[in-house]
């Protein structure tokens, strides 16, 4: 048997950590009532970290660099957080605000920037200013317009996620520039 090398090694372990996540709700429903998922439930939790998983294939292959590779895993953390916590309980108000929908238009950014710029450091940049600038945008936008109100914490709840999620975005924004003078200089 061959030896595995140290990439294959870390996407074993990539798959394999994210078999464990989607395993711990089963393992749960076994032990309490409390967590109760349905067979979709499972279905759109394994589509998540199957996106996960592949984004995180895809830019590890384009990566030339340790700032290059937190960019993305904060790039790919932030996209990743950003559509459980709206399909799970919204952002603005409950999952069952329309206002949510604006999100799909970050996450869009994200995609769509990563795919347009073809993953490269500069493209990268810009398109995680462009998420972070939408993304306060959305936050303004609904505290002004006091969207989400039936929260329980509201505006707090808004406040606090857009905060989180801009400093995501340009905390990625700042790697990638790191990672784009740092291939300038080879």
């Amino acid at each position: 048997m061959s030896e595995m090398t140290r990439p294959n090694m870390v996407r074993v372990s990539l798959w394999s950590f994210a078999a464990v996540l989607l395993l711990a709700p089963a393992v749960a429903m076994r032990f309490t009532t409390e967590v109760n998922w349905s067979v979709p439930d499972f279905a759109f939790a394994a589509i998540m970290l199957a996106m996960v998983g592949a984004a995180v294939e895809l830019f590890v292959r384009r990566a030339n660099g340790r700032a290059y590779i937190a960019g993305a895993a904060i790039m790919i953390f932030g996209t990743f957080f950003l559509v459980w916590v709206n399909l799970a309980v919204g952002i603005i108000g409950s999952e069952r605000n329309g206002a949510n929908l604006l999100y799909a238009g970050v996450v869009a950014i994200v995609v769509g920037g990563a795919t347009m710029s073809r993953a490269r450091p500069p493209g990268l940049v810009r398109t995680c200013v462009a998420a972070a600038a939408l993304q306060a945008f959305i936050g303004l936008v609904a505290v002004a317009a006091g969207w989400g109100t039936d929260g329980p914490i509201w505006p707090r709840d808004v406040i606090g996620v857009t905060g989180i999620l801009v400093a995501t975005w340009l905390g990625a924004a700042a790697l990638f520039a790191r990672a784009a003078r740092d291939q300038a200089r080879r």
